[in-house]
């Protein structure tokens, strides 16, 4: 069985052997990250800021925005957790200059462990915990969903129609979660592959 070592997950095959891999997953490195929160009155200016400076007005709704060396992903209303790309040391300072006067910025980089997941069988393992409605017809790529898996608060979004997603899980509670995915996906067979370095949110 794969382990959580130091923050990172060891590479291999977990549940099912026989056969290509129902689900597959791999932990997301490099990135940086940062909460905005718009002040009182100042999300249209706040979207039009990024637009300027990154080519993203900040979504409305559940929707991921990609830009020019960030991703904004909606986390609930007037609020986005911000992605930099990889090689970005100071995600802070990257959002200063055009949003600290429309915004509250904080570091999220290490609150949150990050993974990508794949696979022929990716909606059946997730349906096991998720209260949402994965159906193409019902969520998409691009779309956002602020939820739980097995009580853990995750923030979940569609990266392509694979389909792929990326999911964040906070830290502190993400032994619970990978406690819950690999035994969802045991019966698929789930293939932890080597992290990667990635920076954009949406391929």
């Amino acid at each position: 069985m794969s382990d959580i070592v130091t923050g990172v997950l060891a590479a291999g095959r977990t549940g099912r052997t026989g056969g290509a891999p129902g689900l597959v997953v791999r932990e997301v490195l490099g990135l940086r990250t940062a909460s905005l929160v718009a002040r009182r009155g100042a999300a249209t200016r706040l979207s039009d800021a990024t637009l300027a400076a990154f080519g993203a007005a900040l979504p409305s709704t559940p929707r991921v925005a990609v830009g020019r060396g960030a991703t904004f992903i909606w986390t609930g209303p007037a609020q986005w957790l911000v992605e930099a790309s990889s090689g970005r040391d100071d995600i802070e300072a990257l959002l200063a200059a055009p949003c600290s006067a429309f915004a509250a910025i904080a570091e999220q980089s290490d609150s949150r462990v990050t993974l990508e997941v794949e696979g022929p069988r990716v909606r059946d393992v997730l349906a096991k915990g998720l209260p949402i409605d994965l159906h193409p017809a019902a969520f998409r790529s691009g779309d956002v969903a602020v939820t739980a898996v097995a009580h853990v608060g995750v923030y979940l979004w569609q990266l392509s129609d694979a389909p792929s997603y990326r999911l964040a899980v906070v830290r502190s509670f993400f032994g619970s979660f990978w406690h819950w995915l690999i035994s969802s996906a045991a019966e698929y067979g789930c293939e932890v592959e080597a992290p990667e370095h990635r920076g954009q949110s949406v391929r």
